[in-house]
C-alpha cells in the first residue's frame, strides 16, 4: 500500500500539470494514478471478501467456542522415539 501510494503521489504531477508539453504528458498522468487507484481498491476489496474462503475451517469445542484449525498434535511416542537418548547418541 506504501509503495502504491508513493508512485500514485509521483504521478500526481503529471496529471495535474500545465505548461509546455502537458497535453501530452496529462493522459499519462491520469492512467498511471487512475489505474494505481483502481488496482489498490480491487485489491483491498478482494483480498478482504475473498479471505473467508481460503482460510481453514475453525472447529468448535464442546461449550461452543470457535478455534483456528492448527496442524495436528503429536502423538508423545513418537517425540520420544524421535528424540530418544539412544538416537541422539547414535546422530552425534
Amino acid at each position: 500500500m506504501m509503495t502504491t501510494l508513493a508512485a500514485l503521489f509521483g504521478g500526481m504531477p503529471l496529471a495535474l500539470g500545465s505548461g509546455t508539453g502537458s497535453e501530452l504528458r496529462r493522459p499519462l498522468g491520469i492512467a498511471i494514478v487512475g489505474g494505481l487507484l483502481v488496482s489498490q481498491l480491487l485489491t483491498l476489496y478482494y483480498d478482504a471478501g475473498h479471505l473467508p474462503l481460503v482460510r481453514p475451517p475453525r472447529r468448535r469445542d464442546s461449550a461452543g467456542a470457535a478455534s483456528d484449525v492448527g496442524p495436528r498434535p503429536v502423538a508423545r511416542e513418537h517425540l520420544r522415539a524421535v528424540h530418544s537418548p539412544a538416537d541422539r547418541d547414535a546422530r552425534c
